[in-house]
């Protein structure tokens, strides 16, 4: 292998004082799948956004093939054969495969009309040569979510990218897709191609990759190769401590059911049923794992039941009752709190500082003269100790919560809804995109509200998540409850990923009515 990018010492320093990287150095060989890992904060996502020319470092070299490069837009990234995959895909819906492949740089006859022969026949053409095997004429809105990435891959492709960044490329896929793309990305390798693979799944690093650069405190602090290394080293580097990378549970014995909900349904705007009929049963002392592809009707289930979207038919009550037109104010009010799917949409009010944002739920605690005037000192008080309770990393809580990394404002989050008197919680994602170090005490708390006799519904597209913390799991495929285990001691990841796929199906789910359709 031979050197194909090199970053020596970038320095990145936002406007408001914030050291992203610092003395950062990056070198990328031909046909490597490299790893990058680091904690949340840690510069990872700076460092790509330099490299795909989103960002401008302050100082410091690149470059490539030899050559110094400069790169000051996305599109000089692009003709310098760099391309890369965000964790949200960038794609229209509405367009086919094919249309969202060439989007941007479209073939067209006399320069004003699309070539859709040409379109079709590139798209094609690259769709055959790296045996991504996909029906390119399908809208986006029509596939699932791995053909969705593979989509995004074919589109950094047919614009020249020798060079691929994939930013959690495996956060929603099952693990057939993930085995699948595996294998795509070793092709691609051998084709020529170098990998970026940005990841907090450590065992899938240890799987695909060559060599793993490891960055913390915006700083890069070992580069090495796979076959040296383990996922206790890599934890060990990436922290700065040890971690624990399985959480013990104890036996349990399950309290009065604490949710219960009978044939919700919700339809979307296009009248799909994504939510069908679906029933459901959670007690004191439960942790009730919900697991599916997404786009299976998770994250609608957990709108309905937080009241953030309207069910069209159904009902459900939160410790016996039934919440008053089930607004999400009434079902907090039944004692029911929620981990937002999307911290940044609907966990956060982005301009508010951190203090604000960790009692938003329950402000008339720190309230005094007549419920008028916020107790700050009460506010600051209690938000210190959260934040040390919840290893939040920042220098201060009147800090706009926009200022802090992903994973420490998911830490925000988890801090307000898990410590407070709600005996319902649902945790949707608790744990995406952050690091081992964040997902270990995030799993540790659950468990131990668990212990204390919570009732818990964990919507998770990390299957070993799902494993280890679930007391039992349904699965969601299509808006329908497609199975229900009891027990998770014997259940795998394998078995779990066929019926979110919709390969297997449960005809009596555990001999429960778990589901009625």
């Amino acid at each position: 292998m031979q050197e194909l990018l090199n970053v020596e010492n970038v320095l990145k320093v936002y406007p408001n004082g914030v050291v992203a990287n610092k003395d950062v150095n990056l070198k990328l060989m031909t046909n490597e799948i490299h790893a990058l890992i680091g904690e949340n904060g840690a510069g990872k996502s700076t460092l790509m956004k330099i490299l795909f020319g989103m960002e401008r470092p302050d100082s410091g070299t690149i470059t490539l093939n030899g050559e110094a490069v400069t790169i000051e837009n996305s599109k000089k990234a692009i003709d310098l054969g760099i391309g890369m995959v965000h964790q949200h895909f960038m794609l229209v819906e509405s367009l086919t495969i094919a249309e969202n492949i060439v989007l941007g740089d479209e073939p067209t006859r006399g320069k004003l009309f699309l070539d859709e022969k040409e379109m079709l026949s590139l798209a094609r053409e690259y769709n055959e040569k790296y045996q991504f095997n996909i029906d390119i004429t399908k809208k986006v809105q029509d596939v699932s979510v791995g053909v969705k990435q593979k989509t995004e891959i074919l589109k950094a492709l047919v614009r020249g990218a020798k060079i691929l960044i994939l930013d959690e490329p495996t956060a929603v896929l099952t693990p057939q897709e993930t085995t699948e793309l595996f294998q795509q990305l070793k092709m691609l390798k051998k084709q020529g191609h170098t990998i970026v693979f940005i990841s907090h799944k450590l065992n899938e690093i240890i799987e695909l990759c060559d060599r793993v650069t490891i960055m913390r405190h915006g700083r890069t602090v070992v580069s090495k190769n796979i076959c040296d290394t383990s996922v206790e080293d890599i934890s060990r580097n990436m922290v700065g401590r040890d971690v624990v990378l399985k959480i013990e549970k104890k036996p349990m014995e399950r309290g009065d059911v604490c949710l219960s909900a009978r044939n919700l349904v919700a339809i979307n705007d296009i009248g799909k049923r994504v939510v069908d009929h679906v029933s459901l049963d959670v007690y004191a002392g439960q942790i009730l794992g919900v697991a599916g592809v997404e786009g299976n009707g998770q994250s609608e289930l957990s709108d309905i039941l937080s009241g953030m979207t309207t069910m069209q038919e159904g009902s459900f009550t939160v410790n016996g009752k039934e919440p008053e037109n089930y607004t999400p104010k009434a079902i907090r009010d039944c004692g029911l709190s929620i981990i937002s799917e999307d911290r940044l949409k609907t966990g956060t009010a982005p301009h508010m500082s951190i203090v604000d944002n960790m009692f938003t739920n329950r402000i008339e605690s720190f309230t005094k003269k007549g419920n008028i005037i916020l107790d700050r000192h009460k506010m600051n008080h209690h938000a210190q100790k959260l934040v040390k309770e919840f290893e939040i990393v920042t220098d201060s809580i009147n800090r706009s919560i926009l200022m802090l990394s992903g994973g420490n404002m998911q830490k925000v989050v988890a801090a307000r809804e898990l410590l407070n008197e709600s005996k319902v919680i649902i945790a949707n994602q608790p744990t995406r995109g952050i690091d081992a170090g964040a997902s270990e005490l995030l799993r540790r708390k659950i468990i131990e509200l668990r212990d204390q006799g919570k009732a818990i519904i964990l919507i998770s597209a990390d299957l070993n998540e799902i494993l280890e913390l679930s007391d039992s799991v349904a699965v969601m495929y299509s808006g329908k409850l497609n199975a229900y285990f009891e027990d998770t001691k014997t259940l795998t990841e394998e078995e779990l990923g066929y019926y979110m796929l919709g390969v297997k199906t449960q005809q009596n789910h555990g001999g429960k009515n778990y589901a009625e359709s």
